[in-house]
């Protein structure tokens, strides 16, 4: 079997080569090595490899996947890393949540936020829009029929828990579902026949009217949001919308996202944060003490895994897919140190993908040594991140 060193340092070369996410290189060298064994992918989890020639899946980043279609619709053709850097591209916001008889919840949230993401791509384009809101399930199903009698299809944000292909069947240690009905989730609605409606979420999916109303009722602070596009042409050139989003991106990265206290959870200075509560061993707010249960542990190791990988996010913490809409950025705006800034960003992604990984396979492991190589990993991707943030600016 590899060297454990070793092969870490031929996964991150790899994955900084080909643009994988490390869970793909990783499997890859594997799979080349002496005495090599298949290393299973968790559910959910997506291979995005983007070297030269090869297959991309269709959807990579779901916000940006709908946005997309919504464009598409309405006559802009912009591919989806395109559509991902308009909306903000990469971000970091790190929070606990406790709620009575569960285990603590850490949220990371690895794309821009908390902007959301389709209002954010349209007003940057300056493409016109409406949002809509109903007190009332029928009011919201009338008014969203009659936008897609006139051949419009309808961004709808709805509770990612309610929908039966987000649900998560698995059992055991923390295993419990990480969706809440408060978490807001966009979908593009595109028609309905007497079988339901038909609903794009990475990919197209039928739901019975009853079941997409439940859904979309259950994020109570949406009040049945819905959007639609009203104007066809952008008004802005689409150079002058990339320069706003990615100068946009390092701000937030570098700076004050709220003009709150919460601020010290965002960019860098979260991640400086997070990597402090890994490594604390003594007070209430570190991670030893705060999940010294056996079930909390084992559900933090989960969201390591899920927030750098499957929810809020692109695979590897969204930076491949935004080191892609760089390498457009660098050509459209005649700014090739953008291109640089990719191929910096592509070596941040491989580690936040190790990070998924240690975390995935460590369940066994002891907490601290575990705490202790996810604040390194933690550190590797701040310090690549802070130097590529020096080349997304002018």
């Amino acid at each position: 079997m590899t060297d454990h060193k070793h092969l870490k340092r031929l996964v991150r070369a790899r994955s900084a080569r080909t643009g994988e996410s490390y869970t793909t290189a990783r499997r890859h060298v594997l799979a080349t090595a002496p005495g090599a064994v298949d290393v299973p992918v968790s559910p959910g989890a997506v291979d995005v490899p983007v070297s030269p020639g090869a297959a991309v899946p269709l959807v990579r980043h779901q916000p940006s996947d709908v946005v997309r279609r919504l464009l598409h619709a309405a006559g802009t053709e912009l591919s989806e890393p395109m559509v991902c850097g308009l909306g903000g591209g990469i971000g970091f916001m790190t929070a606990v949540f406790e709620y009575r008889g569960r285990p603590p919840i850490l949220t990371l949230v690895a794309q821009h936020h908390p902007a959301p993401w389709a209002p954010t791509v349209l007003r940057r384009l300056g493409i016109a829009f409406a949002e809509s809101h109903s007190t009332t399930p029928a009011a919201a199903l009338q008014a969203l029929r009659a936008r897609l009698a006139d051949g419009l299809p309808v961004y709808c944000t709805v509770a990612a828990g309610r929908l039966p292909w987000r649900t998560r069947t698995d059992s055991g240690p923390g295993a419990a579902t990480t969706f809440t009905d408060a978490d807001p989730h966009g979908v593009l609605v595109t028609a309905e026949d007497p079988g339901g409606v038909t609903v794009h979420d990475a990919g197209p999916h039928r739901l019975p009217v009853e079941a997409f109303a439940d859904a979309w009722s259950a994020h109570r602070k949406g009040r049945h949001h819905r959007l639609v596009v009203t104007g066809a042409t952008p008004s802005t050139d689409l150079a002058t919308a990339v320069t706003a989003a990615v100068e946009e991106t390092a701000a937030h990265l570098t700076g004050p996202v709220l003009g709150t206290a919460f601020d010290a959870n965002f960019g860098f200075a979260g991640m400086t944060r997070l990597a402090a509560q890994l490594r604390d061993t003594t007070t209430r707010t570190g991670f030893a003490r705060r999940f010294a249960a056996p079930d909390a542990y084992a559900f933090l190791l989960r969201r390591v895994h899920e927030c750098l990988e499957e929810q809020h996010t692109a695979p590897g913490a969204t930076r491949p897919i935004y080191a892609d809409f760089l390498d457009e950025a660098a050509g459209l705006t005649g700014r090739p140190r953008l291109a640089e800034a990719a191929t910096a960003l592509r070596a941040s992604g491989a580690v936040w993908s190790a990070m998924a990984a240690t975390a995935r396979e460590s369940a066994g492991s002891a907490p601290a040594a575990v705490f202790a190589a996810l604040a390194d990993l933690l550190d590797e991707a701040r310090v690549i991140e802070e130097a590529a943030v020096g080349l997304l600016r002018p």
